[in-house]
């Protein structure tokens, strides 16, 4: 497989630290956090803070040039940990230069995955595809154009529990950090869903919690909606409920068919799903609860 940097295209980014922080709210954190950095030498180049008044919650991202401390992730770990202690911190700190491995999952549609390997060879995603599997074969061809690895592993209503082991067996040997489910028209099973919480992204052709399961765009059109949309989210045992990360709409009127309805939505489910990997590439996502908190730059 290519590196990323064999690809023209590609875009440079700047190597940084991200921190991630979520805990209770209380006065001092930001103003901790920032001394911290500074007593290090640290170079802030980003940074977003919410408060979640109702559940009295302070989420924070700070991105800082790599190369402005003297040391590495591990021993920011160590550096830190005291003052994650004192706040009762989630938290959690990255290296921009250390790629997340992506396998994509898909079944036979390739409007997503087309998206996707575009994106990545222009340089627009924070991560390496490192396989595509699949349950159909007609998508081998494209996985080819772009020398990514490609497995099918055939499921049918016989042979389930087998083909998902296989499957989990498959991502473990890419040695997987996050799972995309491009348009894969298949229900993870429970152990699955559990194993790769957080890390599992799925793209839902409608505007969730709207038209949940088979057939989204037939249900709207039977309900005559007058926007139809997408949803990238996390993926857990309950079905098309995990925790969203990104959303889209766009209008339609009663002049539109079905088939109107599915080809206008391709368009918002690549943008939908490409801008919530990105984002979670990025460590932009924080899961809390049910819902996400997602800082972005600007």
């Amino acid at each position: 497989m290519p590196n990323k940097s064999d690809f023209a295209m590609n875009l440079s980014t700047p190597h940084v630290y991200r921190l991630s922080i979520a805990c209770p709210d209380k006065v001092g954190i930001v103003g901790k956090v920032s001394s911290f950095i500074a007593l290090y030498g640290g170079n802030i180049t980003e940074a977003n803070h919410h408060l979640d008044q109702d559940a009295g919650w302070f989420f924070m991202r700070t991105e800082i040039e790599a190369a402005s401390m003297p040391f590495d992730v591990e021993q920011f770990r160590t550096a830190f940990e005291p003052i994650a202690r004192e706040f009762s911190m989630q938290w959690s700190i990255s290296d921009s230069a250390q790629k997340k491995r992506i396998v994509l999952l898909v079944s036979h549609e390739a409007h997503c995955l087309h998206d996707l390997l575009y994106r990545w060879k222009a340089g627009e995603l924070d991560g390496d595809i490192v396989g595509i599997v699949a349950n159909h074969q007609v998508l081998g061809e494209m996985a080819g154009w772009y020398n990514i690895p490609f497995f099918y592993i055939p499921i049918s209503k016989d042979n389930k529990a087998e083909a998902f082991a296989a499957y989990e067996a498959q991502i473990d040997a890419l040695n997987a950090d996050v799972i995309v489910l491009a348009r894969f028209m298949q229900i993870m099973p429970p152990s699955l869903c559990e194993r790769y919480l957080g890390r599992m992204i799925n793209i839902h052709h409608s505007f969730l919690p709207s038209f949940i399961g088979a057939k989204p765009y037939h249900q709207a059109f039977k309900r005559g909606v007058k926007l139809i949309g997408a949803t990238c989210h996390y993926v857990t045992q309950d079905l098309d409920e995990g925790p969203i990360i990104e959303q889209d709409v766009i209008r339609v009127t009663h002049r539109h068919s079905i088939e109107d309805l599915q080809r206008l939505g391709r368009d918002v489910e690549r943008n939908v799903l490409a801008r919530g990997l990105i984002y979670h590439l990025e460590d932009r996502v924080m899961i809390h609860g049910h819902k996400t908190v997602v800082l972005l730059e600007g």
